[in-house]
């Protein structure tokens, strides 16, 4: 049997060599781990101000390089499918995200709209107040989205596959941000794909 250890360096391999080919998608992916791990401090200080850096820098470029620039077509390297590496995904596929981004894209238009949220909360009177009431639905939606998912693997898998997960995404950033260090770089050389992935990579032309 796996050590947690071993599942969880089993689901972050899986998850770069699946999902993360473009030197594009990695250096939103350098640029989100810097962004998450200032909120993670900030979290301590103004969990608001937190969750608004979260999501709005660090998740707008983590999923904007997924959905944007990463080749959705047959994967020769690993001879897989991308509907195959969707069914097998353990966390947040791309159909999930859809779902997971549109109420994160909704909840600024709902606050707007019912700054009271049916009387749930004391309605902002400034747009500080507003900011801060986003923070705090965003900051529940990112901790309620983690232990739905965490739940669900429990009951799809096991708990130990939905605590590897879990603890997966939280220390993504710090693991993101070593791996993916040197791809702006690469960007700039014209490396379009991760060599490991690419066998007829296009490059930039210059």
């Amino acid at each position: 049997m796996k050590t947690f250890r071993q599942e969880l360096a089993q689901q972050r391999w899986d998850d770069h060599r699946y999902y993360h080919h473009s030197r594009i998608n990695q250096s939103l992916h350098f640029i989100s781990a810097l962004s998450f791990i200032a909120a993670y401090g900030l979290l301590f200080i103004d969990p608001a101000s937190a969750a608004l850096l979260a999501w709005g820098v660090s998740m707008s470029t983590r999923q904007a390089g997924h959905f944007f620039f990463e080749p959705l077509g047959y994967d020769q390297v690993n001879q897989a499918t991308h509907e195959h590496k969707e069914e097998i995904k353990v966390g947040y596929n791309l159909r999930r995200k859809v779902v997971l981004m549109s109420i994160w894209a909704t909840a600024p238009l709902v606050l707007w709209w019912a700054p009271s949220l049916g009387g749930l909360i004391a309605p902002a009177t400034s747009f500080s107040g507003y900011l801060h009431d986003l923070g705090i639905a965003w900051l529940a939606l990112g901790v309620g989205g983690l232990l739905f998912r965490t739940l669900h693997l429990f009951f799809l898998f096991d708990v130990r596959t939905g605590l590897v997960w879990a603890s997966k995404i939280i220390t993504d950033p710090f693991n993101d941000a070593m791996i993916y260090r040197h791809a702006p770089l690469a960007l700039l050389r014209g490396e379009l794909i991760d060599p490991q992935h690419a066998q007829h990579a296009p490059r930039i032309q210059r």
